[in-house]
């Protein structure tokens, strides 16, 4: 669960007049919708007006939660948490049983994001490190920066000692909800527009009009983004509304050229509980013999035209010797599994086409299992993830285009062209980087190493400072 003090922050309050022109802006962006369905709509809005309202009543500054103590480290500045009504949130959590299928569990809120324990990984590693695996779910990001920010050392209860201002909107789980099935463009939007609009009531947003304010986007930045189709059955326009123009947002695929968009690494399942847990972690892949060349993890796209991924994993499959293959048609490979861990402990390489999008969780899987990731489209890894991966690929990972190998190159031989000597210089690489990808366990902490929650907050607050 989220922890209790999310109730606790102070925030400012909203007059009368301000409540009723929200709730009467919200009725006004669903009329459209009213004819066609009436009761869902005023459903909706009889929902809204309680939450409002609820909200309005109970607008005064918490005395439990004391003014936070000031770390001295705070050199770049400080972050003050908004409290946004519990619909932004933690209701999101509470229902899940409409999300994708797919993807979603209801437990992605177990352990504040991280998820629960994946003990079945305690037959194929250590004991003492088999404690740091969780099924984490790939979107679950909103929730695990929530918490991280909330015990944050540079988090404050005073605004106007703010360098950046937190917007804890889980918007890729509001929009999650509708992305699956024939939804109407203003449900899709909903939640967003009127996030926006009880933000701009506040006083800290109108001094800035949003530059000093983040948030996280647990889902792909192509998922709020309808761009110029506006009847398109996908995603909401949420980054496309004039008043998010100028927020900075953490996404775990951003757009390159959106200077606002910043992507950070997908959540995997390894979760630090210190940093002897990572040195141990990096001792182990290191020595591990590993015995095929390389893996492939992931399904065909039927309705693809020259699937590549297809094309790939075919390949993978005719190669059994060199290729570790995991098809994700026959095995659940949403929230991790033993055979997709298996498949990247034991191989040298991994392949890594693009999948919905052109990133994919499974870089990250691969990386933290020590193996060396091999791109066949730029974009999964050039300006993507700038604050965690080095400004040369090729120094921890593999590029072969992937029109190349559709006109009949052979992945397997280009592989096969490096030296011992360059593999375990590439491999070494990685390994260096994992405490720069993973997302530690809070409290216990990874003692002066910084995670990518920390890389990704200091990012910001620098950012912020500079401007």
């Amino acid at each position: 669960m989220l922890p209790s003090n999310i109730e606790s922050l102070s925030s400012q309050p909203q007059t009368p007049k301000k409540f009723k022109t929200l709730v009467k802006n919200a009725f006004t962006s669903l009329h459209p919708n009213i004819s066609l369905h009436p009761h869902q709509c005023l459903f909706i809005f009889l929902i809204l007006s309680i939450h409002f309202f609820v909200f309005f009543l109970t607008r005064t500054p918490s005395a439990s939660l004391p003014k936070s103590g000031l770390s001295d480290d705070c050199n770049s500045g400080r972050i003050y948490v908004y409290q946004l009504p519990p619909m932004f949130n933690r209701e999101l959590l509470s229902n899940c049983d409409d999300l994708d299928p797919w993807h979603w569990q209801c437990g992605i809120a177990t352990n504040n994001g991280f998820g629960r324990r994946a003990r079945e990984f305690e037959r194929i590693l250590p004991a003492s490190l088999a404690p740091a695996w969780y099924r984490t779910n790939q979107f679950s990001l909103e929730i695990m920066y929530h918490h991280r920010i909330m015990n944050h050392k540079c988090r404050t209860l005073e605004p106007e000692l703010a360098t950046a201002f937190y917007i804890p909107f889980y918007a890729g789980l509001a929009v999650g909800k509708y992305l699956f099935d024939n939804h109407k463009v203003q449900e899709r939007d909903f939640l967003c527009e009127i996030l926006l609009m009880w933000l701009q009531d506040q006083p800290y947003w109108k001094r800035s009009n949003g530059s000093d304010h983040f948030i996280v986007l647990g889902r792909i930045t192509w998922d709020f983004r309808r761009l110029t189709e506006p009847k398109k059955l996908w995603g909401s326009s949420f980054l496309n509304m004039p008043s998010m123009q100028h927020i900075t947002r953490l996404t775990i695929e951003r757009a390159p050229s959106d200077y606002y968009d910043i992507g950070v690494p997908y959540p995997t399942g390894f979760h630090p509980h210190s940093r002897s847990q990572i040195l141990e972690w990096q001792s182990f892949i290191r020595g591990l013999n590993r015995s095929r060349l390389t893996s492939f993890v992931g399904a065909t796209r039927v309705d693809i035209k020259n699937d590549f991924r297809g094309y790939l994993l075919n390949q993978c499959r005719n190669e059994n010797e060199s290729c570790s293959l995991v098809d994700c048609a026959v095995t659940q490979c949403s929230n991790g599994s033993t055979a997709i861990l298996e498949a990247l402990l034991d191989s040298n390489f991994c392949l890594q086409p693009r999948g919905d999008s052109y990133t994919r969780r499974s870089i990250f899987d691969c990386m933290i299992a020590g193996s060396i990731p091999v791109f066949f489209w730029k974009r999964s890894v050039h300006n993507q993830y700038e604050w965690f991966l080095p400004a040369e690929p090729d120094k921890f990972s593999v590029f072969i285009d992937h029109n190349d190998v559709m006109r009949g190159t052979s992945v397997k031989r280009v592989l096969e062209g490096f030296s011992k000597a360059k593999i375990a210089e590439m491999k070494e690489r990685v390994i260096e980087l994992i405490p720069k990808i993973v997302y530690a366990i809070p409290g216990e902490g990874v003692s002066n190493n910084k995670d990518a929650f920390d890389i990704a907050v200091e990012g910001v607050l620098e950012r912020f400072r500079k401007q």
